[in-house]
């Protein structure tokens, strides 16, 4: 199907063309659809199905927002968002279960930080109850600390399902998802863009949407635009415990406020079990998501990027710690110890593991909010890590706001 016009002389394929079929791009050509009727709109994904990476690969949990800095889009979308997904997962039947989670303190250098959160989830608009020792154990009977506070907005679901119903919701209003097309060129004009893919498809847009997630500086970079960071990847290492039932919900450490990861955590998913992790290591590979994966291509440009090795020098010591529980279990078990004291190494079986599209900007700083850049006739999602999968809904809305104000 061809559309408008375009001032070359020729057709256009369609009005925005998005490059990602994970749940950020099946967001945003939700968003498109119904803000715009009979806007036509293209998803293309490399992968055989959509979901295929940081939408399938994750542990499941819907987020309530009190990580993050007040008026940020991190700490708008995820509060937003979270009630949002709950509401599409009940219209749509997708499995999902709000169960609340303890954020503990098992440490007493832990306690400002934790208060800390406290406040900057009331800030946030989100309830938080304060808990002393036994009430602890009143929520999770096996687990222990000094203190903690209980967020009662958070919850799991099946965020492989939620895409799943996006896709089939966007088909349904006209939307094409194709899969199987890689995008290897972008030529960007004045009338508009075309792209062709690996497969040898071209197809021309008035505008074009990068969600592009592991790839999307890549992307930018074919678009003619200098995204000013690097996506370095890293893999999130889980296990799962053989015991399920010594842990009622979602159970997190006090994080540390220098960095985007949240510790070791306890997360009972929809499905009974509970994930351990993750770890957070370098990947050797954008979609490195075993030890041994690497591709020494993409490494290389990796390492070249100056914010890389910048990162590397400023927080070295975070990651021998990580890459330590990565390769001695008994360094990982004793991380999980500190929330599950009676956990033993026997009871953690490896899991499959997930790689975060960390935006790391050139000076070495690893972007802490969601970035989003326009160019000419192009929207660039750059940064959206967790919790975009729990705020995907708004930011949807957001990106296609943008794309539509292009047209």
């Amino acid at each position: 199907m061809t559309v408008s016009r375009g001032g070359y002389g020729g057709t256009f394929d369609c009005d925005v063309l998005v490059i990602g079929g994970g749940i950020v791009g099946l967001s945003t050509a939700h968003a498109l659809t119904h803000a715009a009727p009979g806007t036509k709109v293209i998803v293309l994904e490399k992968e055989r199905a959509p979901a295929r990476h940081q939408t399938g690969r994750n542990s499941g949990v819907i987020h309530s927002g009190i990580y993050y800095r007040p008026g940020s889009l991190k700490a708008r979308f995820a509060v937003s968002g979270s009630a949002e997904l709950v509401k599409f997962c009940a219209e749509y039947g997708v499995p999902h279960r709000i169960s609340g989670k303890l954020i503990v303190a098992t440490r007493r250098e832990e306690l400002p930080r934790l208060h800390a959160l406290v406040q900057r989830g009331r800030e946030n608009g989100i309830p938080v109850r304060e808990l002393g020792p036994s009430q602890i154990l009143e929520y999770e009977p096996e687990v222990e600390g000094l203190a903690a506070i209980h967020v009662g907005t958070t919850g799991v679901c099946d965020f492989g399902a939620v895409a799943a119903r996006l896709a089939e919701v966007c088909d349904s209003l006209g939307t094409e998802i194709r899969c199987g097309e890689e995008v290897v060129a972008v030529d960007r004009r004045p009338w508009g863009v075309a792209v062709r893919t690996a497969a040898g498809t071209v197809l021309r847009s008035r505008a074009l949407v990068n969600c592009a997630g592991l790839y999307c500086d890549r992307v930018a970079r074919l678009a003619g635009d200098d995204p000013g960071m690097r996506i370095v990847p890293f893999r999130g290492e889980f296990h799962e415990l053989a015991r399920p039932s010594r842990v009622r919900g979602l159970v997190y450490p006090v994080p540390d406020p220098a960095f985007p990861f949240l510790g070791v955590h306890l997360t009972r998913g929809i499905d009974g079990s509970v994930h351990v992790g993750p770890n957070a290591v370098p990947a050797l590979a954008l979609e490195g998501y075993h030890r041994r994966e690497i591709r020494p291509r993409e490494l290389a440009e990796t390492l070249a990027w100056p914010g890389t090795r910048r990162m590397a020098r400023r927080h070295w010591r975070y990651g021998v710690g990580e890459l330590h529980r990565s390769l001695s279990k008994r360094a990982f078990t004793a991380a999980v110890r500190r929330l599950l004291p009676s956990v033993t190494e026997s009871e953690l079986r490896p899991a499959p593991s997930g790689v975060r599209a960390q935006a790391v900007l050139r000076d070495g700083t690893l972007a802490d909010d969601f970035l989003i850049k326009e160019s000419a006739r192009t929207v660039h999602v750059l940064n959206a890590p967790s919790p975009a999968a729990t705020a995907s809904l708004p930011i949807g809305r957001e990106v296609a706001r943008r794309a539509l104000a292009l047209l």
